[in-house]
């Protein structure tokens, strides 16, 4: 007798069929997509498109509102909790306005995100990771510059125990040679096998980065593939993303 087939394995991380509102503005409509552990994900699309509320909806913000959908980090329903929960459970979002505490220094920052969360990294390991900050680990948060400051904002949401990273425009208003050192530290988060979904205006090196992509038009999925598929078709970016 030949042996049954194997059910397909539960993915990692899935949102099936998110629709989510700000008031009576629907934002997220029918977003689905399931990625595999330690994969990266590059969420695209024009102004406007959604990319920032889908982020926003999968960490379980107030804002905007799901109303229905899925969202699952293995057998966890995200859907069914609040953001804090979610965030106790390995959920780390890293806003594009950061969030620091400018009036704490960047040991007490990350002390502060390692409290209720032991068994993130440890101080010594994330400074090994970001020296610059280990340069700076005693002066304020808010004295450090844009590049520094997004690093930290980095460094916290290793300090908990990370299971899925959610970062928000990384690059938006550093230099070049500071994207660079970010770009730096993403790829070395990517070789730690953190699951990561990148919205990013910079769509080139969002790709560089990232296994596969999605595009979203008018908050719907118009495109899921791998991103190099994006990058070596000319036609695709210029329908979706004018690059």
């Amino acid at each position: 007798m030949s042996a049954l087939p194997q059910a397909n394995p539960m993915p990692y991380f899935a949102c099936r069929d998110l629709h989510a509102y700000y008031g009576e503005s629907y934002i997220v409509q029918g977003v689905s997509f399931e990625m595999r552990e330690g994969e990266i994900l590059a969420l695209l699309g024009r102004n406007g498109a959604g990319k920032t509320s889908t982020l926003r909806t999968i960490a379980r913000l107030a804002d905007p509102q799901l109303r229905s959908g899925e969202i699952w980090l293995g057998d966890q329903a995200l859907h069914q909790m609040p953001a804090w929960r979610a965030a106790r459970l390995g959920v780390g979002l890293v806003p594009e306005d950061r969030r620091i505490i400018g009036g704490l220094t960047v040991d007490e920052n990350i002390t502060l995100a390692q409290i209720e969360e032991p068994r993130g990294w440890s101080r010594e390991r994330i400074y090994e990771h970001f020296p610059k900050l280990a340069e700076r680990r005693r002066q304020e948060a808010i004295t450090l510059s844009g590049g520094e400051q997004q690093m930290l904002a980095l460094a916290r949401a290793l300090a908990r125990d990370l299971k899925l990273l959610l970062l928000d425009e990384p690059y938006e208003g550093l230099a070049p040679a500071i994207v660079r050192e970010i770009e730096k530290i993403l790829h070395e988060i990517k070789e730690l096998g953190i699951t990561t979904i990148i919205v990013e205006q910079n769509a080139i090196a969002a790709l560089n980065l990232a296994d596969r992509a999605i595009i979203l038009e008018m908050g719907e999925v118009a495109f899921d593939g791998s991103a190099r598929e994006i990058l070596e078709n000319t036609e695709l970016r210029h329908q979706y993303l004018a690059i």
